[in-house]
């Protein structure tokens, strides 16, 4: 596993405090597109629902990310179907990409939370839910 992988996983696992995983993730990778990539592919695979990546827990994790609730990837992610909602985001100016990191790991932290206190419970075989 990538270094910036294990530290989205040990945050969505609260292994890693949110804030600092925020921190992490901005401050080791330089390429904002490859993290990016890596979040929605996380995300989209968290998500229960594949045909169209919508769901109460994916509801759940848009309406409670730690930001005000009008910045504008909360906006975007509150306003469009998922797929549309990425498109946007991806083409989001620089200075946007701390607010979309962070609603983006938020969103995975609690998809991922769900998905391994439900189909996961029991043993999934997933090496990133294994992390020390």
């Amino acid at each position: 596993m990538k270094d910036i992988e294990e530290i989205i996983n040990k945050t969505a696992q609260d292994k890693i405090d949110f804030d600092l995983g925020v921190k992490l993730l901005l401050e080791y990778n330089d390429n904002f597109k490859a993290l990016f990539k890596i979040l929605q592919h996380y995300i989209f695979n968290s998500i229960p629902n594949k045909t169209d990546y919508n769901s109460e827990v994916y509801q759940t994790a848009i309406n409670t990310i730690p930001l005000k609730q009008t910045y504008t990837p909360i906006v975007i992610l509150k306003t469009f179907p998922t797929k549309i909602a990425f498109q946007k985001l991806a083409s989001l100016p620089e200075d946007e990409n701390k607010t979309t990191t962070t609603a983006l790991l938020w969103i995975f932290k609690i998809t991922d939370t769900e998905r391994r206190n439900t189909e996961c419970k029991n043993g999934c075989g997933h090496y990133w839910h294994e992390l020390d």
